[in-house]
């Protein structure tokens, strides 16, 4: 579904924490046929059509308003926080994200495809949910609302990242 795949995260992820302490991941990759940065693909990312709606959103909803400069700032890391997000980590082919909650974390990593005539770049993107202890008794869990979502999440996180992968190929 728009050219995005869905796939293991791969062992050298910052994401990777997460899906060994039990909290719920995904990962989607696409690629692109060029050489992508990983600074390209974090603004791209931030600043397609989806995730413009997903910020005004949040905006209105827990005012946590942003703007495309905040995100070219995110990408040259030279801010911090963006939106509802903090930097939680970061090296030169990925970038881990935790919301001002601390619930969720959203991941992306770029990986450039050798081996290939052509120059190629994998995107890809990840989310975690940190699953909350709810009592004694029943244990950790990611929660009802996010379980009857997931579907929603599933197809919005596909959604994200083949904006992000045409936005780069154009």
């Amino acid at each position: 579904m728009f050219s995005v795949e869905r796939c293991d995260l791969p062992e050298n992820s910052l994401l990777a924490e997460y899906r060994d302490s039990g909290a719920y991941t995904d990962c989607y990759f696409a690629e692109v046929g060029r050489k992508v940065s990983q600074f390209e693909f974090i603004r791209a990312f931030y600043t397609t059509v989806p995730f413009k709606v997903e910020r005004m959103l949040l905006k209105w909803a827990v005012s946590k308003p942003s703007t495309d400069e905040e995100a070219c700032l995110l990408a040259e890391a030279r801010v911090q926080t963006f939106a509802a997000w903090g930097v939680e980590a970061r090296r030169d082919d990925q970038i881990l994200l935790a919301d001002y909650r601390g619930r969720t974390r959203s991941w992306l990593m770029s990986e450039r495809i050798s081996g290939k005539a052509q120059e190629s770049t994998r995107l890809y993107f990840g989310s975690a949910v940190v699953p909350t202890q709810t009592n004694e008794t029943e244990g950790r869990r990611i929660g009802k609302s996010f379980s009857a979502l997931l579907w929603f999440h599933k197809l919005y996180s596909q959604v994200l990242l083949s904006s992000a992968k045409l936005r780069l190929s154009s």
